[in-house]
């Protein structure tokens, strides 16, 4: 039988992509979580379920400025965490991995920060702009926009792709959940003409996340179609093979900046701005400092990729 820690770095997707606390705090308690869930035979997607009304629940108390819910709010949205973290560890270790859980996985971190946000806009509008006379108003609703829309769900499925690329060439396809627009238009196109309504929207929605990852990383799409085209060829063999130690040694580093602008830091910077009923400092520290980690990130990710390909030819 399989001692706790070695269950515990089995359940890990890789020790590259798994942050300090996840390691120490979350991933321990979600297996936790997943050990009990697993023996009363409980499937990892209706954890993620839970984990949506949990977060959802969350969102609902960071409307309230005391802190007695901004407290229980904090507590929610750990236990979400929880239920999230739980959910993957269990189908890693169990195999219990579907398609619709992944997406799940993804769909319920956005019900998360989407009540979140909107807790916060309504709890803000009637509040002055802090150092002014000025009611925040309508105002907050456009940071709010700026904040969830165009700079955090850009920033996590990013994230979440270079994650996913780089799980590809450390482990093979087999662990990594990498995916292509190609791909899953294809899953879409042979899906049977009845019966498969709710399929439909699943796979055309996640070809669309697909897509909008791959519009952003020209230069990795480069690469990696060079790369796929000298796959079968002998002769490139220990090209390729130098070539992905470089990518790992390259995208190892960024690591880091995939698991920041993911969930914990943001969740800290939440629950702190609540705390001290100033939850304006949130969306703004996602604008101005989530936004700078981003474009780091995206800008050496490229130019690794443009680098690794000039190699390949």
């Amino acid at each position: 039988m399989s001692s706790f820690k070695e269950l515990l770095q089995a359940s890990f997707k890789s020790n590259d992509t798994e942050e300090w606390l996840d390691v120490h705090f979350t991933r321990p308690i979600g297996l936790v979580f997943a050990l009990f869930w697993n023996k009363l035979n409980v499937h990892p997607n209706t954890i993620t379920i839970l984990s949506i009304f949990l977060g959802v629940a969350a969102g609902y108390m960071f409307y309230y400025p005391d802190t007695q819910h901004n407290i229980m709010g904090v507590v929610l949205l750990m236990f979400a965490n929880f239920c999230d973290s739980t959910d993957g560890q269990m189908a890693r270790l169990t195999g219990k991995k579907t398609l619709i859980g992944r997406m799940l996985d993804g769909f319920s971190g956005d019900v998360w920060f989407a009540c979140i946000y909107l807790a916060i806009a309504l709890r803000l509008m009637n509040d002055n702009i802090p150092n002014t006379d000025m009611k925040w108003g309508l105002w907050i609703w456009a940071v709010i926009v700026v904040a969830g829309i165009l700079c955090h769900s850009p920033q996590s499925s990013l994230s979440d792709y270079y994650r996913q690329i780089h799980l590809f060439f450390l482990k093979g396809k087999s662990g990594s959940e990498l995916d292509s627009y190609e791909g899953q238009k294809k899953v879409l196109a042979e899906l049977p003409a009845k019966g498969s309504f709710w399929a439909r929207i699943f796979y055309s929605n996640y070809a669309k996340y697909c897509h909008s990852q791959e519009k952003r990383t020209p230069e990795f799409q480069k690469f990696f179609k060079q790369w796929n085209e000298m796959a079968d060829k002998e002769e490139y063999k220990e090209k390729r093979e130098q070539v992905k130690n470089e990518f790992l040694a390259g995208s190892r580093p960024l690591m880091p900046y995939t698991n920041l602008l993911t969930f914990n830091l943001r969740a800290i910077v939440c629950y702190v701005s609540c705390l001290i009923n100033h939850p304006w400092i949130y969306p703004m520290f996602e604008i101005v400092v989530m936004s700078f980690m981003y474009i780091y990130m995206h800008s050496k990710h490229e130019k690794m990729c443009a680098s690794l390909t000039e190699k390949l030819k």
